[in-house]
């Protein structure tokens, strides 16, 4: 099969990439670190105007999907730009409220989501007992066995690879809602935030290989362009097909989710799992062949660096990941 994108999506992802080129996301991620969430709420208001969260969010409330293979196509984009914030957590929490069954709840808090208004997040103490950046989620959902509490408290904020993302442990909150309902939607928005993420690996590894190709034509040693060497050309075709065959698995897993196929879950695992460990390799790439400028605070460069390996273990880490797919 030929996963391709149609021309709307294409111009979808064109319109992403163009706003976001715009926004200063550099900025907004070193804000973010430092706990100053202005100027990424900033970038999130634009990205609810051009209808990013909506795709989450069914028409009854107020949303456009849910489609899953225009999310893939959204988060690539917002990957490639290192956007900070629960955006994953957000969509993947629209995901748990619209299959929860409950009319109410979701009329409650679905719209928020869709315009922007409402940032969540969302934990599955399953898989870790942290939530992504819970002191500037306006929503913290945290699904514990069948039981769903909404208003956890997050605790101070732990040290990450990634300082942009703030993970911090949560507690209290009242029941919004128990029983095997949770449980199988719960099942559901960790698909939903797997696939998400694995978007998010592929469109950061793009930019992490542009990066790198840009530079390496720019540096000079012995006079020629060090992109000439063969070893360094090996290193970055290998980086390039590693992404080329994540990118057909994110779509792939995209359209079982959508479908409702039963090997949906395997597929969003063997996404993840690829598209992590592709992305994983060009921050690898990247880091050493820029050198000891790689290493530096300053260069933007490190921004897409330290996302790589945060990214490549949420929401189902390799190993996790590999064995959902041998078990199905």
């Amino acid at each position: 099969m030929r996963f391709l994108l149609d021309a709307e999506q294409r111009e979808f992802a064109r319109s992403l990439d163009g706003l976001l080129a715009s926004s200063d996301t550099p900025a907004a991620v070193r804000s973010w670190a430092a706990g100053d969430h202005a100027p990424g709420r900033a970038v999130w208001a634009r990205l609810a105007e051009a209808g990013v969260f909506a795709l989450a969010v069914p028409e009854r409330h107020d949303g456009f999907g849910p489609l899953p293979l225009d999310i893939a196509v959204a988060f690539t984009e917002l990957g490639r730009h290192a956007v900070p914030g629960p955006l994953v957590e957000t969509v993947a929490a629209a995901a748990l409220l619209d299959r929860l069954g409950d009319p109410d709840t979701a009329a409650a808090h679905l719209p928020g989501i869709a315009s922007g208004k409402t940032v969540a997040t969302l934990c599955l103490t399953a898989l870790g007992p942290y939530a992504l950046d819970a002191d500037a989620a306006d929503t913290v959902l945290v699904v514990d066995g069948d039981v769903l509490r909404a208003g956890a408290q997050p605790g101070p904020v732990q040290p990450s690879a990634d300082p942009a993302r703030r993970l911090s442990q949560v507690s209290g909150g009242a029941v919004l809602a128990q029983g095997p309902a949770v449980a199988t939607a719960a099942a559901h928005a960790a698909d939903m935030a797997a696939l998400a993420t694995a978007a998010q690996s592929l469109g950061l590894g793009r930019a992490l290989l542009a990066r790198t190709v840009e530079y390496v034509g720019r540096r000079t040693q012995f006079g020629v362009p060090v992109g000439s060497f063969q070893a360094l050309k090996h290193r970055l075709a290998d980086t390039l097909v590693a992404l080329e065959f994540a990118e057909p698995l994110v779509h792939g897993a995209a359209l079982a989710l959508a479908a409702g196929s039963p090997e949906a879950g395997r597929d969003v695992a063997a996404a993840k799992v690829a598209a992590g460990e592709a992305a994983h390799r060009a921050a690898r790439t990247a880091l050493q062949l820029h050198g000891a400028v790689g290493y530096t605070d300053e260069l933007d460069l490190s921004l897409w660096i330290r996302k790589a390996r945060p990214l490549r273990d949420a929401w189902g880490t390799p190993a996790a990941c590999r064995a959902r797919v041998l078990a199905a």
